[in-house]
């Protein structure tokens, strides 16, 4: 499977790693183990730098809805960075523009060097949210 992640629920963070071509079912199941694992105020990050995608476009709006109805509600989401290539970022920008509209820290970067620095900034670690019970339904 092309698309890893790790909970890491010690230190509230959730990484996902592209290595490979990904389809739209593994992303499906990446959002059921984030929100399983209660992971939405988690500081999160996707590099997708490895990865490759035949995704349609459709495929790609319909995921970018889902992800924002993991939105609704008083659910305080946690920063994300997105660590992906130049050349992929006019794929990804319709859905990253929808994952950039909820209030929380987002920004998109070259490398994951560069993404964990942000996400381990002093600014960033202080705005994860305090864990909540409420888990919204994917």
């Amino acid at each position: 499977m092309p698309l890893h992640w790790n909970v890491h629920s010690d230190s509230r963070f959730f990484e996902v790693i592209c290595d490979g071509n990904v389809e739209a079912h593994e992303v499906h199941a990446m959002l059921d183990a984030l929100v399983g694992a209660r992971a939405l105020g988690y500081r999160k990050l996707f590099d997708g730098t490895r990865g490759e995608t035949n995704i349609s476009a459709m495929e790609i709006v319909d995921i970018g809805v889902r992800m924002r109805n993991l939105h609704r509600g008083d659910v305080k989401l946690g920063p994300l960075a997105v660590a992906i290539a130049d050349d992929k970022y006019v794929l990804l920008g319709r859905a990253l523009g929808m994952l950039a509209a909820p209030r929380r820290p987002m920004r998109v970067f070259k490398t994951v060097q560069q993404a964990h620095r942000w996400l381990n900034s002093p600014a960033i670690l202080a705005s994860v949210p305090e864990p909540e019970s409420e888990v919204p339904s994917a």
